[in-house]
């Protein structure tokens, strides 16, 4: 499979962005080609990020991470191939991050090495109880890449940062919920369904709300107290005052005086249609 392939841009009519790791063969594992195609599709990706992004594996494994195959038996040019790989990656990790819609990650199987930093780029992370989480750098004479040193310990602390690094403890998607890793995990046969729908149901919200939500967690654990409420009090007068919020509200309060029910957004039973 060439690298054009191997990650793929899928867009769907409900606002919906996927981007695709489509190699499963290989546990969607990082050689120099697959990671620039990543950085490239997450670059297309942000070009139009639509309503909301998913990221999704093909096969039973999400990423396994660097390709040990294509980094060994290089001699004195392994730390050049590596550091090539290492900075595409990173720039398609960095791409996701900054991402201001929303971003739903699905993980089964493994996520290990660079592929638990790509798993931790969305905001939402849907796991299924298959899924392994591993870093394994030290295991093999190396160091974390793919943003692993900077998300994990804001995740969950230090502490079980340097657990997970130094041991290369193996966690369950039920230990990876536990410990703050993902945001929830189900069954492997709903773990598609499940994503898909937490990103339709992201890409019928407010816009202009979640994308300001966004930037308030995004910047939080860097300001004072006091900085952020102030932050905070001038994004919600910014959006009261705005047509979209005027109408939500009021058709809230419509519901609420008639006795019905106010409905989630993007109730979705079924995918729609992909228009590439």
């Amino acid at each position: 499979m060439s690298s054009q392939q191997v990650v793929r841009v899928v867009r769907h009519s409900d606002g919906i962005v996927e981007l695709l790791l489509d190699d499963p063969g290989r546990g969607n594992a990082l050689d120099l080609g697959t990671a620039e195609a990543l950085r490239d599709a997450a670059a297309e990706v942000a070009a139009d990020p639509g309503g909301a992004v998913l990221v999704r594996a093909s096969g039973g494994n999400f990423c396994v991470g660097g390709d040990l195959r294509a980094f060994a038996g290089r001699g004195a040019e392994t730390g050049t191939y590596v550091h090539a790989v290492a900075t595409a990656a990173h720039a398609a990790i960095r791409t996701l991050h900054e991402l201001p819609v929303p971003v739903v990650t699905a993980v089964r199987g493994a996520a290990a090495g660079g592929g638990i930093g790509l798993a931790l780029a969305g905001d939402i992370v849907v796991a299924a109880r298959s899924a392994r989480f591993r870093l394994a750098y030290t295991a093999i004479g190396l160091t974390p890449d793919c943003g692993a040193s900077w998300v994990l310990p804001r995740l969950v602390g230090p502490r079980r940062a340097a657990d997970l690094i130094l041991t290369n403890r193996v966690l369950t998607g039920d230990d990876a919920e536990r410990w703050g890793l993902v945001s929830r995990v189900v069954e492997d046969d709903a773990l598609d369904d499940t994503a898909y729908r937490i990103a339709a149901e992201l890409a019928a919200g407010s816009g202009i709300a979640l994308r300001a939500a966004k930037d308030l967690l995004r910047g939080a654990p860097e300001m004072p107290l006091e900085e952020l409420l102030a932050e905070e009090a001038r994004s919600i007068a910014a959006l009261a005052g705005g047509v979209e919020a005027q109408a939500a509200m009021e058709s809230f309060l419509a519901a609420r005086s008639s006795g019905r029910v106010v409905p989630s957004n993007g109730s979705v039973s079924e995918r729609p249609q992909s228009v590439s």
